[in-house]
């Protein structure tokens, strides 16, 4: 995984207006958590898919096709975004076998026992690789409607600062224009856009203009958005409308967005604590069945991460946005 910090200078003159808000919990089924494996201290694969089950989590998100992760999850009928990997979407791109053969070995072994919803062609793909995204997706779609497998969606996870001038968040639109062709193509074929949406970046990077409780879905702050006459009661929100507005600008305005990673550090680092992280996970179960005022309605999300994982390199905090400790006692108690 090969998540940085997200850009989100644009969001930062957030001009905060005291206000009222009040918030009722909505469960949402559609809530998933990202298992990362980047530790030598980790459950068995089997361990960790009885783990899901047992706390009530729908949705798992893994970075490669992990085979035994995948025969651990069959039968279970969490719904899987099952990534590529960052090192397959040029293979993908150069040519149509690559991407039936891809499909062969790491889809149709295990579908319809695996309930693989979405394929993630790459992570935060950045600078000339990027030109591999659209194509492999057109491979490794035409490879598994040819395999019978149309109903998997090919899509890509993509970090914030995909999105520029996003403050106010209607004024959203797609940094570079590989993304415009990338959002008609998702219209075109009915898939979601994957979006990782960190709202911790975005008030690490600028505390002074963001409250830590709007960033952390704690009551007591609203922000007005002059362009779209939405009003905002936390980041998070923000941020994915901001992903609509230029999905909208795109011309690809009925793409759904899926946010395939979202999360608070515990450790490590600046505003990482557990009371911040409970606040902003729990905050965040909490909240997504409502949508977002852009699009109201259950938003399906992702929460990163589900271990602490300690071989993750980087920043202290990135070994720390688990939920669980490696011996699957929770960091802080949280409720799906």
């Amino acid at each position: 995984m090969a998540r940085q910090q997200q850009a989100a200078s644009s969001m930062l003159a957030v001009a905060l207006i005291v206000g009222a808000f009040a918030s009722i919990p909505t469960a949402v089924e559609s809530i998933g958590v990202c298992y990362g494996v980047l530790g030598n201290n980790l459950p068995s694969r089997s361990d960790v898919v009885q783990l899901y089950r047992s706390r009530g989590i729908n949705g798992m998100r893994i970075y490669f096709p992990d085979r035994q992760a995948l025969d651990a999850l069959r039968g279970s009928g969490i719904g899987l975004i099952l990534d590529t990997g960052n090192d397959a979407p040029a293979q993908l791109a150069s040519s149509a076998s690559s991407a039936a053969s891809w499909v062969q070995t790491n889809v149709r072994p295990y579908y319809p026992a695996v309930n693989i919803k979405y394929i993630a062609v790459g992570n935060e793909v950045q600078g000339g690789a990027t030109q591999s995204i659209l194509p492999a997706m057109r491979n490794l779609n035409a490879a598994l409607a040819a395999a019978g497998l149309g109903a998997i969606k090919a899509s890509t996870s993509v970090r914030f600062d995909a999105v520029a001038n996003s403050f106010p968040p209607s004024s959203g639109v797609f940094a570079q224009g590989y993304m415009a062709d990338v959002a008609r193509y998702l219209a075109a074929t009915g898939a979601p856009l994957l979006a990782n949406v960190y709202p911790y970046f975005a008030y690490r990077g600028n505390p002074r203009d963001i409250s830590l409780g709007y960033a952390t879905f704690r009551p007591g702050t609203t922000v007005r958005d002059g362009g779209n006459g939405l009003t905002y009661t936390n980041l998070f929100d923000a941020m994915v409308d901001a992903v609509v507005a230029a999905l909208e600008k795109a011309g690809a305005g009925g793409v759904r967005v899926v946010v395939s990673e979202s999360g608070w550090p515990s450790g490590g680092g600046f505003a990482a604590s557990v009371e911040n992280a409970r606040s902003y996970n729990q905050g965040l179960i909490d909240h997504v069945g409502r949508g977002t005022p852009k699009r109201p309605g259950a938003l399906e999300t992702f929460i990163f991460s589900m271990f602490n994982e300690n071989q993750k390199d980087g920043d202290p905090t990135e070994r720390n946005f688990g939920l669980f400790y490696p011996n699957k006692q929770p960091v802080y108690p949280i409720r799906f």
